[in-house]
């Protein structure tokens, strides 16, 4: 590890980049120190499939071109200007080390993604899991504000989560708490990318919204979906919100499913943990109401009646952003010790 990625600036700079890297895309921001919205933000689409050397290094010129838009051409003018870097990734990870160990979803391993960053920017970085970041994100500047025990559910091309206690990530011993998203529903259920079997994800992300939906149009379902693609095989879980804003029974029937999902696992969460306040963020939150009515009502259903009652289930406030938000988060608290 070079001094770029363990040095830490005497006093705050400016600002901070923020990285997100998720399943789909790829976000780069800038934000104050003091925190906001971020001054410049960047996204691209991820693009795994052409392998981790590609992702990082169009990541790290995302992370330049940010750097000039702000501070220049000039590396002394970046390090006066940038405090330094945060980083979500999909884990598990190591934050000790800054190293990538699995994505089911990236198809990483043993990968020092923090490094390769930190010393390519010639900057001081951190790293954390994605979803932890954007839940920290959340309870720093968004939905989470105020929270003693908050949750936060990331639902995209996985599902990830977060939980902060009392203004503090909770990581668990080796960095891999709240992988809510390989929390087991169905014990003999469908097979997920991490080996396990059942798992949450495999039912309520974004792909799994899809599979399901193209699942019963291939067993003769009757719907709109097949009208708004050229070939079924192109349902995204954005298409299923789409057929429900247009009135599909078929595709409100999909997202009722998926919110009894989602609720099974929730339930849990708030059995086992009491929280005052679950944050869901995500693509699969543009359904609204359609989700989240069903799902507030499943949570009802299944936990105790005295810690459901306590809870609020909320949508994120922060977007696209929250991810990034979080991560300059995060590098704050572990570089600072303190937001």
């Amino acid at each position: 590890m070079t001094d770029a990625a363990r040095t830490r600036a005497p006093a705050p700079a400016p600002y901070v980049l923020g990285v997100d890297i998720g399943g789909t895309n790829l976000n780069v921001g800038v934000v104050p120190f003091e925190g906001g919205r971020p001054l410049v933000f960047l996204s691209e689409p991820t693009e795994a499939h052409r392998g981790a050397k590609y992702v990082v290094d169009r990541v790290i010129e995302m992370v330049r071109q940010a750097i000039r838009e702000v501070a220049g051409p000039d590396p002394a003018a970046a390090r006066r200007a940038f405090a330094g870097i945060g980083i979500g990734a999909p884990g598990p990870l190591d934050r000790a080390t800054g190293t990538v160990i699995s994505t089911p979803n990236l198809g990483w391993r043993n990968f020092p993604l923090r490094d390769l960053i930190a010393n390519a920017a010639d900057l001081p970085a951190t790293l954390d899991n994605d979803a932890n970041a954007a839940t920290y994100g959340e309870w720093w500047l968004g939905a989470g504000r105020g929270a003693k025990v908050l949750v936060g559910l990331t639902l995209g091309t996985g599902i990830g989560g977060g939980i902060v206690f009392d203004g503090e990530l909770y990581h668990g011993v080796s960095d891999a708490a709240a992988e809510i998203g390989h929390m087991t529903i169905d014990s003999t259920g469908r097979k997920c990318k991490c080996g396990n079997y059942g798992c949450l994800e495999q039912y309520a992300s974004g792909p799994a919204i899809a599979a399901r939906a193209i699942e019963g149009l291939e067993a003769g379902a009757r719907s709109i979906l097949p009208d708004l693609v050229a070939d079924i095989h192109q349902i995204t879980a954005q298409t299923v919100f789409e057929a429900v804003v247009k009135g599909d029974p078929y595709a409100a029937e999909i997202m009722k499913e998926t919110a009894r999902f989602l609720g099974a696992g929730v339930a849990s969460l708030v059995n086992l943990l009491n929280p005052d306040r679950i944050v869901i963020a995500g693509g699969v939150t543009r359904a609204g109401d359609h989700l989240f009515l069903p799902l507030r009502d499943e949570v009802r259903r299944r936990a105790f009646r005295v810690a459901a009652e306590a809870c609020q289930i909320v949508p994120a406030e922060l977007g696209p952003h929250a991810g990034v938000v979080g991560a300059v988060a995060c590098f704050k608290k572990e570089t600072y010790g303190s937001l």
